[in-house]
């Protein structure tokens, strides 16, 4: 209210001092110019007032808005960037490398009875190595490589799967706080006229006072239920702007979208059919199976280190040294040489340190295997269990339809009963709490369904409804 106030103060004081300038304006023939500016400005303030109003958020805002600004994706695209420096690195221990050095030394010699007893010498060198042959461990290296970039882009997309399933239970839970408040609010408005036409009834003697203390007692309870209701949808809204990394300071208003019985009870496919797809187009599979082709790669990289190595090193030199009869130009010159070479290594013992590799590298792949069957296994069970909750949840919606309707007819006739003294408090009562049990229980089975086809969405790679 502080900031909204300020901002049309501003705006009424441009307003002023327009009007008080104007016909100077007018006079001096820059009317067009000036009129813009205040323009400007006015729109500047307005726009600065509208940024004050609560964003409006769907679920489709939810998710875009989290893909983008998520710290954790943020992270793993920037740890795919440093990967592929990696992989470059890694290509690049294919070619020469190409050093240079320059050496300069000083001797002195106090003892020397030369009547020069200090030394200057200088070294200039270019090298040059390039590996011809190591087993072919630097061409694994690189497909390994290779292979773990696509795992680190896998990475960015498993965790944009992770913050999408966050913010759908998220956001349903936020859905159904705001129905249950609502629902609370009815009933507190209707035991709020309960009770006002128990008072009227008591005037007439057709109740006893026992009668309107229980209505009163129930309209308490009824005020406590709102503000639990009230209560959770809060904590809700802070769980799903803390899911968004919002500040502190921004208010959060979601969109309640209109749903029908269709969206509800949208038919699925087979449990298999979502398993199957599931196991074509989830991250963490390809991820696992991805890590069995970089073990197998790893095996192959330790087979290299037995065989032997082939290196050439080239190089260029020259040098000085003070104290001869050489000039310092003739000294490079007779100093200068060329040298080439080729090195074979050849492994003989190296303490078990290759055969150890290797063993290691044959149960890494043991295991990445074992890894990705438990992967498997994994999503299998989450697709069981979010499918049964589909499933088991539009089914009880439906029954619990069935009986709402049965449940608010009930109650409606005993409630009318009641007012013509044909039924006492407590019958009244109990049907009241069992119709709002009946709505409850109906919200809760509607939520979980909406919820449950959304997350299969997800383990399919299905976008979002659109009237969400």
């Amino acid at each position: 209210m502080e900031n909204a106030s300020l901002s049309t103060l501003i705006v009424e004081y441009l307003g002023g001092v327009y009007f008080c300038f104007r016909k100077k304006i007018e006079n001096e023939g820059n009317m067009k110019q000036y009129s813009l500016l205040f323009a400007c400005l006015f729109f500047l303030c307005v726009g600065g007032k509208a940024q004050e109003q609560p964003t409006r958020w769907t679920l489709r805002a939810c998710l875009d808005y989290a893909l983008e600004h998520n710290i954790q994706v943020k992270k793993s695209k920037v740890s795919h960037l440093s990967g592929i420096e990696d992989t470059k690195q890694a290509k690049a221990q294919l070619f020469p490398s190409l050093s240079a050095s320059v050496t300069q030394g000083f001797v002195n010699y106090p003892s020397s009875d030369a009547a020069t007893n200090n030394s200057y010498s200088g070294n200039y060198a270019l090298n040059a190595k390039w590996t011809l042959f190591d087993g072919g461990q630097r061409v694994q290296a690189i497909k390994q490589q290779e292979i773990q970039n696509t795992v680190d882009e896998l990475g960015i997309e498993q965790n944009e799967d992770d913050i999408q399933i966050s913010l759908i239970q998220t956001y349903m839970q936020v859905l159904y706080a705001m129905e249950s408040v609502r629902i609370n609010q009815n009933t507190v408005e209707v035991s709020t006229a309960q009770r006002d036409r128990a008072v009227e009834l008591l005037r007439a003697g057709s109740i006893s006072k026992v009668d309107l203390a229980q209505l009163e007692s129930q309209l308490s309870t009824d005020k406590y239920q709102l503000v639990v209701a009230q209560t959770n949808l809060d904590n809700y809204k802070l769980q799903l702007k803390q899911l968004l990394e919002l500040d502190i300071t921004e208010e959060i208003e979601l969109v309640m979208p209109e749903l029908t019985e269709k969206d509800i009870l949208t038919p699925l496919p087979s449990k298999q059919t979502i398993y199957n797809t599931s196991l074509a187009v989830m991250p963490q599979i390809k991820s696992s199976e991805l890590a069995v082709d970089i073990a197998e790669l790893e095996k192959k990289k330790a087979k290299g280190a037995f065989l032997p190595s082939l290196s050439m090193n080239a190089g260029l030199g020259t040098g000085h040294l003070s104290g001869t009869d050489y000039a310092f130009g003739s000294q490079v010159w007779n100093s200068f040489n060329e040298s080439v070479g080729l090195t074979i290594s050849i492994p003989i013992f190296s303490n078990r340190q290759y055969k150890t590799a290797y063993n290691k590298a044959k149960y890494a792949i043991t295991t990445s295997q074992l890894e990705l069957l438990n992967t498997q296994k994994q999503l299998l069970q989450t697709v069981e269990g979010i499918y049964l909750d589909a499933t088991s949840s539009q089914t009880q919606y439906t029954s619990a339809t069935e009986r709402l309707s049965y449940v608010k007819e009930s109650y409606n006739l005993i409630d009318e009963q009641f007012s013509l003294g044909m039924k006492n408090t407590l019958e009244l009562l109990t049907e009241k709490n069992n119709y709002l049990t009946a709505q409850q229980e109906q919200l809760q089975a509607k939520y979980m369904a909406l919820m449950s086809v959304q997350l299969l969405n997800v383990y399919q790679k299905k976008s979002v409804a659109e009237n969400y």
